[in-house]
């Protein structure tokens, strides 16, 4: 008779120590990205950017000065590459996709176009977004924003000039890399 009791104590403790289906997973750690934006094209623009992955959901924010005043677009581009004088290097806008060009969250849209931003009579401008279309280093190549190039253009992105937005040339760039 102890044997059965004791059985079945220890069969009930190792039942209510296991967790269910229904038990809340632990949190991802967060992931952060820091890149410096440089000038590009003759421009005097400069800036960070950072990326913040945290539950399931990146957080991009630019901040940005050496700017005209007035709107400028902001784009993800296909490659890390800054090399070039004018950031040609870079490639066109990051399409995983294969969507048309457009605004951000229409039906049609590249998951690299951002949008746009203003600048103040100072030149200094801020942007800030989050989506769950990107990741941090996730390994999604429809996801994963590592390896990419971030363009700050000197004029507004048009939303439907293809494939580029008519956004004119690309004054900083900085590559997404850790």
């Amino acid at each position: 008779m102890n044997k059965i009791i004791f059985s079945t104590a220890i069969a009930a403790s190792l039942f209510l120590g296991c967790k269910t289906s229904t038990d809340k997973q632990p949190a991802a750690p967060e992931k952060k990205l820091t890149v410096t934006l440089e000038p590009k094209s003759d421009s005097k623009v400069t800036g960070t950017a950072e990326f913040v992955e945290k539950d399931g959901k990146v957080t991009f924010t630019a901040k940005i000065s050496g700017l005209s005043p007035g709107v400028h677009a902001i784009h993800i581009h296909e490659k890390s590459d800054c090399s070039a004088a004018d950031a040609t290097s870079t490639g066109g806008h990051w399409n995983p996709t294969f969507k048309k060009h457009g605004k951000w969250g229409d039906q049609e849209y590249h998951k690299g176009d951002i949008g746009n931003f203003p600048a103040d009579v100072d030149g200094n401008g801020i942007i800030t977004m989050a989506t769950s279309e990107w990741c941090i280093g996730c390994g999604d190549p429809s996801k994963d924003i590592l390896g990419k190039g971030l363009i700050v253009h000197e004029k507004a992105d048009d939303y439907v000039t293809q494939p580029t937005g008519n956004a004119g040339g690309r004054v900083a760039c900085a590559g997404l890399i850790k």
